[in-house]
């Protein structure tokens, strides 16, 4: 049975105030409605400084659909860790963490812009130190005890609900970000499908003497739209997607790279690819995909195509694959 996810990151290029909050707002009744449907997950993610709007402010977001839903699952994916203040965020999740009753999946990155980091004047070459120092400020500050914390002694409440901790996975695609993991006990979400990776990370949890899991993409999981005519849907709204690619891709540069890989400059090429795929209901349901991740909104698409893609979705694919 594939895992359902709704994603969200609400690009809007150009968008004014107004139309922004409208697609703001529509992505709360989406969410509600992928809630009613039997969807399994909410994805979001964290951009900073971008011109097309994408959100800056996944948590925010996250609360916002845990109001509106009662039992889908909220990923943020992923959090940029060393952006964030490490107590500040610790309580955030742990208040997320009670009013959801345990619905938000938190992925913790390094990220992939040193543009993020300048804006908030964080240094970019400490980026590995900063994100021992969150992961491990946030297990011991939701233990409900005291402990040391840039030389003082702090103590943090509430404790969040879930039991031990809130659910807190290791993303990456380093070596580093692998053995991070493990010698912390974390699971392991690498930001691609790597194998590799993976024997690492199980060869450091047998060294540290930890105990953890990998989450691991598998090698197809591209980003779907459900349409009953692809070919026009390529023709009208491939601009949309493209745009979305094409900001992924300038964001890339040497080893620095995303999860998202796309060296398409045309529609054309990026229906090629694959890896945005528009599908019929009927192809989604066969296509034999671990996870079928359903990108509504994608690159500025219209509202009233996004909500035709989610429809088709949850009425006529999440009923055949189960769920």
């Amino acid at each position: 049975m594939p895992v359902t996810v709704v994603r969200f990151n609400l690009v809007a290029p150009g968008a004014g105030r107004a139309a922004l909050s409208a697609r703001y707002r529509t992505a709360l009744e989406m969410a509600a409605y992928a809630d009613e449907h039997g969807i399994s997950t909410v994805q979001t993610e964290e951009h900073h400084g971008a011109e097309n709007n994408w959100l800056p402010s996944p948590f925010a977001f996250a609360g916002a659909v845990f109001g509106a839903t009662r039992r889908i699952a909220v990923t943020v994916s992923a959090v940029i860790g060393p952006l964030h203040d490490p107590l500040r965020l610790a309580e955030e999740i742990a208040v997320l963490d009670l009013l959801s009753g345990g619905r938000l999946v938190t992925v913790a990155g390094i990220g992939y812009r040193p543009e993020e980091y300048a804006l908030f004047d964080v240094d970019w070459n400490a980026r590995g130190r900063l994100q021992d120092e969150l992961l491990e400020t946030l297990l011991k500050a939701w233990s409900g005890e005291e402990f040391a914390y840039r030389g003082r002694t702090v103590r943090l409440t509430p404790r969040p609900f879930t039991d031990p901790h809130p659910l807190v996975l290791v993303g990456g695609s380093s070596r580093a970000a692998a053995r991070r993991a493990a010698r912390l006990g974390l699971p392991f979400f690498p930001s691609a499908h790597l194998p590799e990776l993976e024997s690492y990370y199980k060869e450091k949890l047998a060294a540290y003497g930890t105990e953890g899991w990998v989450m691991m993409p598998a090698a197809e999981t591209p980003l779907l739209h459900i349409a009953d005519d692809p070919d026009r849907t390529w023709a009208r709204y491939g601009e949309h997607f493209l745009h979305e690619a094409r900001t992924y891709a300038s964001w890339q540069s040497g080893q620095i790279r995303s999860a998202v890989r796309s060296a398409a400059t045309t529609v054309e090429e990026l229906r090629t690819e694959g890896v945005y795929r528009v599908l019929t209901p009927e192809e989604c349901a066969g296509a034999g995909l671990d996870s079928l991740v359903l990108h509504p909104l994608v690159g500025g698409m219209p509202v009233e195509e996004g909500w035709r893609s989610l429809r088709l979705f949850a009425e006529h694919v999440v009923p055949r694959v189960g769920g």
